[in-house]
């Protein structure tokens, strides 16, 4: 089983910035592929990126909404996945989870992950 837990939500201005922590239980961390989504009230969860690997390239995805203000990074020795938000806008505002998936590819759709989070909420104000 993994655990995991994120921190790093809050309240902040239009322009602001935010960086979200994940951090992972279990020894086999560095083999899973990660990825952050969010949920605004009333919508559906909806992607927001991913890392995933293999023995020879990191690939990182991005929903066109965020390409150029997220950074998603990890780092293995602490188990933990970061989320790193800038230029924040109104309509980031929303419920963000974190999730992993056993395999290295990580997808952009939730139905391609085996563990989730319990989310954290970012509120951007105008």
């Amino acid at each position: 089983q993994v655990q995991l837990v994120e921190s790093g939500g809050g309240l902040v201005q239009a322009g602001g910035s935010l960086r979200l922590s994940c951090a992972a239980s279990g020894r086999t961390f560095s083999s899973y592929g990660m990825g952050w989504f969010r949920q605004a009230p009333g919508k559906e969860r909806e992607f927001v990126a991913a890392i995933s690997w293999s023995d020879i390239i990191t690939n990182y995805d991005y929903a066109d909404s965020v390409k150029g203000r997220f950074t998603i990074s990890r780092d293995n020795a602490k188990n933990t996945v970061y989320l790193q938000m800038n230029s924040l806008k109104p309509e980031d505002t929303a419920v963000y989870y974190c999730a992993a998936t056993r395999g290295s590819v990580a997808t952009m759709t939730p139905v391609g992950y085996d563990y989730w989070g319990q989310g954290t909420q970012v509120t951007v104000s105008s």
